[in-house]
């Protein structure tokens, strides 16, 4: 299934420092990194919520599972809400062809990089609000090619994202503007720096995850060519 192998790349893009399967299930931890790279991924039908409640908190972390209609069992989120858990961040798992991203970038072509520059890092944290330190360690993890794209103006670093190639997917991650260089096409030459990257690597196909509610990005990529696919959210315990 298209959605659950897209989801575990994103997954291993974004690659907890802990994780343990059972079954279709992913068990993740990862102190220090945002919280949705420790979130649970049911990825199958069975029941495993109490394995996975135990797998966290025996390392002192919060429970969330990530809840995807299709992917995960049909009463999965009924069963979390009975026990429990709240509803949090409706997200947007969309894809796009590389060629069109292309075709619709209309933008000067960001630069790339194979790692993450100090100022990347730093531009990525001012937007995001988390440590770049966290981020680096992050990263280090990621075991596919991956791409650092960013976008200058008056030669300084204003806009960032990345990139990281499997299964001629290529998963776009951490995209951020500074918020005085927003809605001047720092965004967009960052994708087409990335789109350039993917084509490279005869990756056909982009994909990335959103935050429904963040209109200003889903603009962005509905211009560049992206499609929503299926949305799912979270179910989070303290």
């Amino acid at each position: 299934m298209l959605v659950k192998t897209l989801q575990e790349c994103a997954a291993r893009a974004q690659p907890a420092a802990l994780v343990e399967e059972a079954g279709g299930w992913w068990l993740r931890h990862s102190p220090g990194d945002a919280w949705w790279v420790g979130s649970v991924l049911p990825h199958d039908r069975e029941d495993r919520v109490e394995l996975a409640e135990s797998f966290c908190t025996e390392r002192g972390s919060d429970v969330r599972f990530q809840i995807t209609p299709g992917v995960c069992a049909d009463d999965l989120d009924d069963r979390l809400c009975d026990r429990g858990y709240e509803r949090s961040h409706d997200m947007s798992l969309q894809i796009a062809s590389t060629a069109d991203v292309l075709r619709q970038a209309h933008a000067d072509v960001g630069e790339v990089s194979t790692r993450p520059t100090d100022e990347w890092l730093a531009a990525w944290a001012t937007v995001s609000r988390r440590d770049a330190g966290a981020e680096r360690d992050l990263l280090s993890r990621v075991e596919h090619p991956s791409a650092y794209a960013h976008a200058e103006v008056d030669g300084r670093v204003v806009a960032v994202g990345r990139a990281v190639d499997e299964q001629g997917w290529a998963g776009v991650f951490g995209m951020a503007t500074l918020p005085h260089a927003r809605g001047q096409g720092a965004a967009r030459s960052v994708l087409a720096a990335l789109a350039t990257w993917a084509a490279s690597r005869e990756a056909s196909h982009m994909y990335l995850q959103m935050v429904k509610s963040n209109l200003s990005a889903f603009r962005l990529y509905e211009r560049s060519g992206f499609r929503e696919v299926c949305t799912y959210h979270y179910r989070i315990r303290a």
